[in-house]
């Protein structure tokens, strides 16, 4: 099996690229969307959240904003967070990795992959990646983002420019759509056929 890590920074089209992964018959692993479930109605990591930062959560699981609030610009407190955040994530990698155990591709979409869990264990790096005033435009046009908020998540994040440099792969969001669906679809028949390698020498 090939294991590719897919991320990006705020704003770039990484769902979106994702999506179209999933379209080609490649299992994405969406950390994101595990998160949410584990943090949601009934989910495992309720009440760990709720025991550390009291009041966060409620009858539909925790409450994001608030636990946004609680942890915003202090790191000991988001090391907390992530201890009880990353390794149910992990767990839930593994049963990910069991349930597709025959494909010979899946895609890990890992928001924060060089910032935090690293490319140990990935056979290749795809960054998605838009021009700064594309990312800005999208990014400021989400409910509830202001410009302080834009700006102390980048801080938390790797350049765009580091993330481009140091991927197997870079996919362009900020073209036409159905020109990064070109993009994508070509990526997938390259690897389907050949290896990381390979494929990295022919995209550049």
């Amino acid at each position: 099996m090939m294991i590719l890590g897919l991320t990006g920074s705020i704003g770039m089209g990484k769902s979106t690229v994702a999506a179209m992964f999933a379209g080609n018959g490649v299992p994405v692993f969406d950390a994101d969307a595990e998160v949410h479930r584990l943090q949601g109605p009934g989910g495992d990591l309720v009440h760990a959240i709720e025991a550390v930062f009291p009041g966060t959560t409620g009858p539909e699981g925790v409450d994001r904003a608030k636990l946004s609030k609680a942890v915003l610009g202090n790191a000991e407190k988001l090391a907390a967070l992530e201890e009880l955040v990353h390794p149910a994530v992990g767990l839930s990698r593994r049963a990910f990795l069991e349930e597709h155990a025959n494909a010979p591709m899946v895609v890990f979409d890992i928001p924060l992959l060089y910032e935090k869990t690293g490319e140990a264990g990935l056979d290749g790096v795809i960054v998605v990646s838009a021009p700064t005033d594309v990312q800005r435009e999208r990014v400021l046009a989400r409910p509830g983002m202001s410009e302080e908020k834009f700006a102390h998540i980048l801080k938390l994040q790797l350049p765009d420019s580091e993330k481009r440099e140091r991927a197997d792969f870079v996919i362009d969001t900020g073209v036409p759509l159905a020109e990064t669906e070109r993009q994508v679809d070509a990526l997938v028949t390259c690897l389907r056929a050949h290896d990381v390698q390979y494929c990295k020498q022919c995209a550049r």
